[in-house]
């Protein structure tokens, strides 16, 4: 016999997706580990995996907005949610303080590297961080001021053409950052001496600034997911947790950049 429920807690059915995405997490793993070294299939493996876990990142979000449209997400539920985005940005921050500590350890405390008996100091063609990076940090900026934007146009009246209009232009800003950061590396790389491996300078740069990369894409699809949702009118003043993660975290990757602009670009020149 079904009885009402008498509380604000959203009780999970039993799920697949925990189970699947941390088997695909750890074909990726795996594969990824014999993937370096070249050792078999490592490659397949890895890409199989990596399948694997963006097939139950689909899925199992597909059903927490299905749960949010069927009124499962209550004000406690919503809290949850939000202190669950919050825990995760936490975790990014301390992923990033790693190579930050990297990058300050280095260049204030080099090592030295001899061949032979001789020290070798290494040749490193310094950037001006006042010619594309100073570009891309304005992009990302103005981005995040396109999606404050929108996120005000949902709050403040439900200005449905405002929030997508300023959803599109963030996402139009993100991608050109990509595509001048990719013509970066290849300038740095064919013509200014740069390789992913050997030095500590070079793998630090890349490190920081390839994994910031990295969370732009990641930021950028969240934000084209935002998008296509406001177009199917999913999110009102009251209940956008799902746009709100996508605003932090988009504002996380802001100040990650502005923290890398000043230190790697300026500082570390």
């Amino acid at each position: 016999m079904a009885h009402a429920k008498n509380h604000d807690y959203h009780i999970l059915n039993p799920s697949i997706w925990p189970l699947l995405g941390s088997l695909g997490a750890f074909i990726m793993l795996f594969g990824a580990v014999l993937w370096m070294p070249r050792v078999g299939q490592g490659p397949w493996m890895f890409l199989i995996g990596l399948a694997l876990v963006l097939y139950v990142m689909y899925a199992w979000w597909s059903e927490v907005v299905a749960e949010s449209k069927a009124g499962d997400h209550t004000p406690v539920v919503r809290i949850g949610l939000r202190y669950g985005v919050i825990m995760f940005i936490m975790s990014e921050v301390m992923f990033f303080a790693a190579w930050f500590w990297s990058f300050f350890k280095h260049e204030m405390y080099p090592m030295e590297t001899y061949e032979g008996t001789t020290y070798v100091k290494p040749e490193i063609h310094h950037i001006d961080p006042f010619g594309l990076p100073l570009i891309n940090t304005l992009l990302l900026l103005l981005s995040g001021m396109a999606l404050t934007w929108a996120h005000h146009a949902l709050i403040h009246g439900n200005n449905r053409k405002d929030l997508k209009h300023g959803l599109m232009l963030a996402v139009a800003l993100g991608v050109i950052f990509t595509g001048f950061q990719v013509y970066e590396y290849r300038e740095l790389l064919v013509y200014d001496g740069y390789t992913f491996g050997g030095e500590i300078d070079f793998a630090n740069f890349f490190m920081a600034t390839g994994f910031h990369g990295f969370h732009v894409v990641i930021g950028s699809i969240f934000l084209l997911v935002c998008l296509f949702r406001a177009e199917k009118g999913h999110f009102t003043p009251e209940r956008h947790v799902g746009f709100e993660a996508a605003a932090w975290y988009w504002h996380f990757v802001d100040v990650v950049w502005l923290f890398l602009f000043f230190a790697v670009y300026i500082w570390g020149g």
